[in-house]
């Protein structure tokens, strides 16, 4: 993989990369408070639990019209117009959120983001070639972590303000520099050659049959035993990322007792040890390795949940080694699970095939947040072992899938 370094991008890759951080570094702020916000206005952990589910039924209608969307407009104008409605506008009402009922709406405006996810994936991977695209999502990761460790800026905010003013100018904030993102990234990179040939392709197709031209898709998704197993895997990930991001500063302030200033420092501190993994351990894994250091990824994740779980009240040592753990078992996953999945997925059909496994993710974490409230109701441990568990089950999935590419290469690169 080499070494990491941004001169070696070019084109959409490095357009859409460059203004990542006007995102991730205002999301990272407010993704941690988010929660005790709407639980300081006065909506209950069960309330919190429906507006994540109705949030997330509308990223799977978004995610079904994902595709479609982003051949009809083109992966540009999909993504401009979209960001827009779905950050700009939904963080806006954030700020000036007051009820239940203003986060409900809120929720429901971002729940669109899953248009742009998809062109901003298509835009990003399309013109670049396979053998690059890890180091790509490399990077990804890379900013998204530098990002974390501006989280305890949210943590000096809610500390001079209090928590409500704090995370209603950390919401401003994000509304700004996203808006600015999106601007600067529309002017950066160009239309894909495969988004101009959908553009044509669909420039006359109704809805109806941009929807049974999904069936087809579909129909081939299922032929393609290596396909679904990754799949699984990575809806399982998706599973687990949601219910840990949704309760894990909540338990730490409500059953941990921790000072709400405090949890910023985790983020960062996550960051920090991703940072080194990245530097120090990633490039000497090799690509015929790739797979096995994925089973030991998920092997170390489920420790790290396991770890949360048996932490006493207040103790800031178990907490890092569990963060430390987790740390490391996301670097041995992610960058490798989305590679795997993107080159696991054809060109031609990139927008409608991951438009579909948007909405699979979907369908399977849409009831998590209902499930997580409701077992965080019953116990605040309880969700957090639904993590171990997400995380024990890809182990045999990771293991077989290595095994099937080994006998099929061809396969796993269709």
């Amino acid at each position: 993989m080499g070494s990491t370094s941004f001169r070696q991008l070019t084109g959409n890759a490095r357009g859409c990369l460059v203004y990542e951080p006007l995102f991730l570094i205002p999301y990272s702020m407010f993704a941690t408070y988010s929660s005790i916000f709407m639980y300081q206005l006065g909506v209950t952990e069960t309330g919190i639990g429906w507006i994540t589910s109705i949030g997330l039924l509308v990223q799977v209608l978004s995610s079904f019209l994902s595709g479609y969307l982003t051949d009809r407009m083109g992966r540009k104008r999909a993504l401009l117009y979209f960001d827009v409605l779905s950050w700009s506008i939904a963080t806006l009402l954030w700020a000036v959120s007051q009820n239940f009922w203003f986060f409900v709406i809120a929720a429901v405006i971002n729940g669109f983001q899953k248009v742009p996810h998809t062109a901003f994936y298509c835009l990003l991977v399309e013109d670049t070639a396979p053998k690059e695209r890890t180091y790509v999502f490399t990077l990804l990761q890379l900013i998204s972590v530098v990002g974390g460790l501006f989280a305890p800026l949210g943590g000096l905010l809610v500390y001079h303000f209090s928590l409500v003013p704090g995370v209603r100018i950390m919401f401003v904030l994000a509304c700004i520099l996203m808006t600015i993102q999106f601007i600067g990234r529309h002017y950066a990179t160009r239309e894909t050659e495969i988004g101009y040939r959908k553009m044509k392709e669909t420039k006359s197709m109704s809805l109806r049959e941009g929807m049974v031209d999904y069936i087809s898709v579909m129909k081939g998704m299922l032929k393609s035993p290596l396909l679904l197993i990754i799949f699984g895997v990575y809806i399982l990930f998706n599973f687990q990322m949601t219910v840990k991001t949704t309760y894990v500063s909540i338990f730490m302030v409500e059953y941990l007792h921790l000072g709400s200033g405090l949890i910023s420092v985790f983020p960062a501190f996550s960051s920090i040890i991703m940072l080194m993994f990245m530097r120090w351990i990633m490039p000497r894994i090799s690509e015929s390795k790739v797979n096995r250091t994925m089973v030991w990824g998920f092997i170390i994740s489920v420790f790290a949940n396991v770890v949360l779980v048996i932490a006493p009240e207040g103790d800031l040592v178990v907490l890092s080694v569990s963060t430390i753990i987790a740390a490391v078992g996301t670097m041995m996953t992610y960058p490798y699970l989305e590679t795997a999945v993107a080159n696991a997925i054809d060109d031609d059909n990139r927008a409608k095939i991951f438009a579909l496994l948007q909405v699979l993710i979907l369908i399977v974490i849409t009831p998590s947040g209902v499930i997580g409230g409701w077992a965080y109701g019953i116990d605040p441990r309880i969700p957090f072992l639904l993590v171990a568990g997400a995380f024990a089950v890809s182990i045999p999935l990771m293991m077989l899938y290595a095994k099937k590419s080994k006998a099929s290469p061809i396969e796993a690169g269709a």
